[in-house]
């Protein structure tokens, strides 16, 4: 029995009861902080509106609750990097529920449920719903309170077989946590945590905004959006343990390939209509993507007349090839921002041809030019480019591995655990806490800063930069020369990487990468390309292949 009047008081142990019908609310949420005393309780009022599990197991909770809590917090987080507000209160949200009713967890008259629960989420839905639409729905933050509102989640009916309670397995913490790992059909997509960056990215891709798929992974490795232990954000009451470490816990960094092919399944499994048109002047067209990479590499401005040459050469600028269009299968799944590294590597090797021979002498030429001609717009000098970026680049490369070594896999808050052993294991963590705080007091160590926004640019080649040269400025005077009325490279030999492209189906690749069969300015260009976008070289190497097949097709079919 629940009473209605809201009439407060304390009892002497410090707990809240009611006047009226003097129940006690036995529940208690200690706060850790290192600016109060270590066993210092906040005390607070619980809900108390969802019916509790045996031995403190707080509320009954699905999985997906769980991964739209996780999308929430990842939508905000990119709110607060500069991302607009409509990708999270319009076009993720009702992507997510999109997605509940295509997977039958929500929004149809009999959701899928552990052990045949029957949900009864009113008499107004049909048997087949309507495509969801995107602009059909409130927002994700109409239900901050409460995650599992009867709006959002088929509720469990008190009048079923049995109860969530009876049903419910002993090794998840999750109502539906046991049944979530096993097999389903053929067709079905489950939720997962890389799977969560796949829903953000297509959110932000239906935008267009200026935040490509390496960006948005970056962002992840750097902890500005959530996802290493990211059910960390998951209330006090939705325990986690047992099963649902499984589908929550992560263990290794998200996969640039895996995200972006998940990606284009949810796209076809929600049967998304085709993606807003990317045009000349959208940020994720390659000839403005190349701008920004030809800007972070310190190279040329000169390099971008090329770059959009090969882009209308081979029609990959075109509006119908960027724009996703999941209802048409056979288009080509584009990484925008890798098709941009590889067209600047195709540019490079045509004018400089990137052979361990040809650019060292160009170079040289460059070098004896420049020291005589000191008052004139300098020549573009591929070896002191490179011993400037290669000094930068192993700086960079060393800060990166360090902060991959700090990295605490390990969840700072404790998951599952009795209440006889919470305070134990509570206060050995203040315990801890404590004794470091005043340790680095003593010490004089410096208090860690928290982390800045993250910029589109890692490396800063400004003028007033004093660590480096800044090449922006640089011509390529010398490496072209003047052929009827254009300008043309003298360079004219050109070497593929590969003659002919492999069977994905069979290979699972187009292309195979060996560093030792390629020169090593190649791979050194092929290095910088995959630092900046967190990517293997060898994916940039198969793009590379894939233009190159493309801008030499009526050579290789003579050939």
């Amino acid at each position: 029995m629940q009473c209605c009047i809201i009439n407060w008081g304390l009892t002497d142990e410090g707990k809240f009861y009611c006047k009226s019908c003097h129940n006690v609310i036995e529940r208690t949420t200690e706060v850790l902080t290192s600016d109060v005393v270590p066993n210092t309780k906040i005390q607070s009022i619980s809900k108390g509106l969802r019916k509790r599990k045996k031995i403190d197991k707080g509320w009954e909770w699905y999985v997906c609750e769980g991964f739209q809590c996780i999308l929430k917090k990842q939508a905000e987080a990119l709110q607060a990097l500069g991302v607009s507000p409509q990708m999270k209160d319009e076009i993720l949200c009702n992507f997510w529920r999109c997605y509940l009713q295509k997977s039958k967890q929500a929004y149809c008259s009999m959701p899928v449920t552990d052990n045949a629960l029957i949900s009864d989420i009113g008499t107004d839905v049909d048997s087949e719903p309507e495509r969801i639409s995107l602009h059909g729905f409130s927002s994700f933050s109409e239900s901050d309170g409460d995650l599992q509102t009867e709006s959002s989640f088929g509720r469990v009916s008190s009048i079923g077989k049995a109860s969530a309670t009876e049903t419910t397995s002993v090794c998840s913490g999750s109502v539906d946590g046991g049944s979530y790992l096993l097999k389903r059909k053929k067709g079905d997509l489950k939720m997962s945590m890389p799977m969560t960056l796949s829903l953000c990215y297509l959110a932000l891709l239906w935008l267009r905004e200026p935040v490509t798929l390496s960006d948005l992974l970056r962002f992840v490795l750097d902890g500005h959006i959530p996802y290493l232990n990211a059910f960390q954000c998951f209330p006090e009451e939705m325990k986690l343990y047992g099963v649902d470490l499984k589908i929550f816990r992560v263990e290794s960094w998200p996969v640039y390939e895996d995200v972006h092919k998940k990606m284009y399944e949810l796209a076809a499994f929600l049967d998304l209509p085709c993606f807003p048109a990317i045009t000349n002047s959208c940020f994720l067209h390659p000839n403005i993507l190349c701008i920004k990479y030809l800007m972070e590499a310190n190279l040329p401005d000169e390099l971008h007349n090329w770059t959009c040459r090969v882009v209308k050469k081979i029609n990959v600028g075109e509006t119908d090839f960027l724009t996703l269009d999941p209802v048409n299968k056979s288009t080509r799944k584009v990484k925008y921002d890798v098709l941009a590294a590889a067209l600047i590597i195709v540019v490079l090797k045509l004018l400089f041809l990137l052979d361990d021979q040809y650019e060292w002498l160009h170079a040289s030429f460059a070098r004896k030019r420049n020291q005589k001609n000191k008052e004139e717009c300098p020549w573009f000098d591929f070896k002191k480019w490179y011993t400037i970026i290669k000094k930068s680049l192993d700086v960079e490369q060393k800060k990166l591995d360090e902060e991959r070594a700090r990295c605490l896999w390990k969840c700072e808050k404790p998951l599952f655990y009795s209440a006889k052993e919470k305070y134990i294991v509570l206060k050995r963590r203040q315990t801890v806490v404590n004794l470091q705080r005043q340790f680095g007091s003593l010490s004089g160590s410096m208090q860690v800063s928290e982390k800045q926004k993250p910029s589109s640019f890692q490396l800063n080649w400004a003028e007033e930069n004093t660590d480096g040269i800044c090449f922006h400025g640089h011509i390529l005077e010398g490496i072209l020369q003047e052929k009827d009325n254009s300008l043309t490279t003298t360079n004219t030999k050109y070497w593929l990487c590969t003659v002919k492209l492999c069977n994905e189906k069979i290979c699972g690749h187009l292309t195979h990468y060996k560093e030792s069969d390629f020169p090593q300015s190649y791979q050194f260009v092929l290095n910088l390309f995959s630092f900046l976008l967190r990517v293997p070289a060898s994916l940039i190497h198969e793009e590379v292949c894939l233009i190159e097949h493309k801008l030499f097709k009526t050579k290789l079919r003579r050939r």
